[in-house]
C-alpha cells in the first residue's frame, strides 16, 4: 500500500485538462456519513464546525447553514473507524471569505481543536481535521478565480499555510467571536479514496463528464465542471486495490452531485447506464457507484 499522510493533499498537479461535458454549473450537495454516536457527532459538528441541525429524527440528523443541507449523519451504534478502504478521503466545506476562514481558525486555537494538517493549495487555503469516527474534513476558501483560472494543472500544490497572515485578517484574533460557520457555506468538493485512478478517472471524465484538471500519475486525480479547481478528488495512498470497508464500519454512505436540472441529470444518468453501471431510483435522485464502490447521488436542483 502506498504511504503518505492523510492530509493535507500533498501533491503537485501536472496534466493539462480537457473539456467538460458535464454542465458548469454542477455542484457538490450533501455528504452523508454513518457514525457511531449520533449525540456526539451533533455536538463536535455544532460546537466545533460551526454548523446547525435542520433536522433530527431518530438515527438520522441533517446539519446545514441557511437553508443550504451539507452533511447527514445516520447512527449506526458502535460503528468502528477505519482505514485501507476506498471511501471518503474528506469532504470540503467552502466558506466565502478569507475573514471566514480566519475567524475558524482563531476559534480552533482558542477552543484547542485537534487539527489534522493547514495548506495553502495556492488555488485555496485550508485547514484539515478529523470528525470523532474519523471522517476526513477540510475547511478552505478560494483565492479569487482569476488567481488561478486556467493553471490548475500548473499550479496546484501543496505550501505551509501563512498563519500569521490569515489571522491578520481579523483585528484581535484572541477575542474574535465564533457563532458558526457563516451563510453562503456549500460543500466545495469531495475527495474520495479510491482502488485504482485510471478506472476512476474513466468513470468521472469519460462517463459522468467532468473534466480532468489534475493529476499525480497513478496516485491521485482532481476532476471539476466549468473550469473549477476540483469538485471530486480521488487518490489511492491508503486504498490502492482496495474495495470499501466492511459492514459495521463508520463510512461514507453517499456523495452528492448537483445537475442544474431532472434533464441534465437524466443525461448523466443515461450516460452511466449506457457504460454498464448498475443505477437505482432514490427518491428525486438516482444512486449509482463508482468502479471502487463509493455511491454517488445525482440530482437535479
Amino acid at each position: 500500500m502506498d504511504t503518505a499522510p492523510r492530509d493535507p493533499e500533498e501533491v503537485t498537479a501536472t496534466d493539462e485538462p480537457v473539456r467538460a461535458r458535464i454542465p458548469a454549473t454542477t455542484r457538490l450537495g450533501a455528504v452523508q456519513l454513518t457514525v457511531s454516536d449520533l449525540e456526539r457527532s451533533l455536538d463536535y459538528y455544532k460546537r466545533v464546525i460551526g454548523l446547525s441541525v435542520r433536522e433530527h429524527a431518530g438515527d438520522c440528523a441533517t446539519l446545514g447553514v441557511g437553508t443550504e443541507d451539507l452533511l447527514v449523519l445516520v447512527e449506526s451504534a458502535g460503528a468502528r473507524s477505519v482505514r485501507g478502504h476506498s471511501g471518503l478521503y474528506h469532504f470540503a466545506l467552502l466558506l466565502p471569505e478569507r475573514t471566514d476562514l480566519a475567524r475558524w481558525l482563531a476559534h480552533a486555537a482558542r477552543d484547542r481543536v485537534a487539527l489534522v494538517g493547514l495548506a495553502d493549495h495556492f488555488v485555496s487555503e485550508a485547514i484539515y481535521l478529523s470528525d470523532p469516527d474519523g471522517h476526513g474534513i477540510e475547511i478552505y476558501w478560494d483565492r479569487p478565480r482569476e488567481v488561478w483560472e486556467g493553471r490548475v494543472a500548473e499550479r496546484m500544490t501543496t505550501l505551509q499555510l501563512d498563519t500569521a497572515s490569515l489571522l491578520a485578517e481579523l483585528s484581535d484574533p484572541a477575542s474574535e467571536p465564533f457563532e458558526g460557520l457563516p451563510g453562503g457555506t456549500t460543500m466545495g468538493h469531495v475527495h474520495l479514496c479510491v482502488s485504482d485512478i485510471a478506472r476512476t478517472v474513466a468513470f468521472y471524465r469519460d462517463v459522468l463528464g467532468f473534466a480532468l484538471m489534475a493529476s499525480l500519475g497513478g496516485q491521485a486525480a482532481f476532476l471539476s465542471a466549468g473550469g473549477y479547481h476540483h469538485h471530486i478528488g480521488a487518490n489511492t495512498w491508503e486504498s490502492k486495490g482496495a474495495g470499501q470497508a466492511p459492514e459495521g464500519s463508520a463510512m461514507l454512505r453517499q456523495a452528492t452531485i448537483v445537475l442544474p436540472g431532472a434533464a441534465e441529470r437524466d443525461l448523466v444518468v443515461g450516460r452511466a447506464a449506457d457504460a454498464g453501471c448498475e443505477v437505482a431510483h432514490l427518491g428525486d435522485g438516482v444512486l449509482v457507484h463508482d468502479p471502487s464502490g463509493n455511491p454517488i447521488l445525482l440530482v437535479g436542483a
